[in-house]
């Protein structure tokens, strides 16, 4: 993993070292913070961000459903914040966090703190293992549910949220799989504990509804890829026992890209190898991540360069 020498925070870039979040604030103490994960790749024309606006939008949606009035950012100013950061740290490839944090507010109100911006970048590669993407993994239903759109509103990306994503991981890995699959409240397939989750029969691809699981950027964009392709896309309510005899089952994020789901409970899914439209879906996101698709221009922002004069001083201590 590539350490970062630059963090962007409120308004300018600062020194690594200057990352920092005070203890006592509402974002550490309960959580309350939005953020989003988002990747930068390497292209044949440089490093350029995939659907960098969309999650802009996305972080500032998530801080108004959550209740913050006054932001500290614009959309326009994200994006900045996110070139600058990535270009200073001279990163080709990264994943980006940008967050917006309640600092203060121990009296629980929003009103009661601030809200701070920062954006942190590292190079991180393979999310759920090198071989993954090639092989699939295994996974299993959760005993921890989704949150109840009543509980947590889940269209926000709340860092709180991933609490019982945490839980539904740790639970899993430790019982020998790599991912869990969580069901909603109703019983059905909600999501896994950072992706987006899809099934296909008889060529045809189904996902779950979007009312209840956070509307994956790569979700939407894997729509349209699979579309363009030809095959249909049905968004419906998935039961747990529709995985075990599906043809294929994957699953999508920002972190883990294109994966298939070999396994389920101990049940081999389809070939129990990744599948022909699991693979026909990587190929093709693999391409628009790397600029050489049709889709490349609209969905990926170039990062410009900086230079030395725009740096802030780094400490020779």
């Amino acid at each position: 993993m590539g350490t970062a020498r630059y963090i962007w925070i409120d308004d300018s870039l600062r020194p690594a070292s200057e990352g920092v979040v005070p203890f006592l604030s509402a974002g550490v103490q309960y959580g309350f913070s939005v953020f989003e994960g988002i990747r930068c790749y390497a292209t044949d024309k440089g490093p350029a961000v995939f659907r960098m606006d969309e999650h802009a939008q996305r972080l500032l949606d998530s801080a108004h459903i959550v209740g913050f009035r006054e932001l500290p950012v614009s959309v326009d100013q994200v994006r900045a914040a996110i070139h600058q950061t990535i270009a200073a740290n001279e990163f080709a490839a990264c994943y980006i966090r940008p967050m917006i944090f309640l600092d203060g507010a121990l009296t629980m109100t929003v009103e009661a703190g601030k809200p701070r911006f920062i954006v942190a970048v590292w190079e991180w590669k393979a999310f759920l293992g090198a071989e993954a993407k090639d092989r699939g993994i295994r996974a299993n239903i959760a005993s921890f549910t989704r949150l109840h759109p009543n509980i947590m509103m889940t269209k926000a990306k709340v860092s709180g949220n991933y609490v019982s994503s945490i839980l539904a991981k740790t639970e899993s890995q430790r019982a020998g799989f790599d991912e869990a699959i969580m069901l909603g409240p109703d019983g059905y397939v909600a999501e896994c504990t950072g992706e987006n989750l899809y099934v296909v029969r008889n060529h045809v691809i189904y996902t779950t509804p979007r009312a209840g699981i956070l509307e994956g950027i790569t979700r939407e964009s894997l729509i349209t890829l699979a579309r363009d392709l030809g095959y249909d896309v049905v968004e419906e309510s998935i039961s747990r026992d529709q995985l075990y005899i599906a043809d294929e089952v994957f699953v999508c994020g920002t972190a883990a890209e294109v994966i298939a789901l070999r396994e389920i409970d101990f049940r081999k899914i389809g070939e129990g190898k990744t599948g022909p439209v699991t693979r026909a879906l990587q190929q093709e996101f693999d391409k628009l991540v790397l600029g050489r698709h049709a889709r490349s221009a609209a969905w990926l922002a170039p990062v410009p360069a900086m230079t030395s004069s725009q740096l802030p001083v780094l400490s020779s201590l």
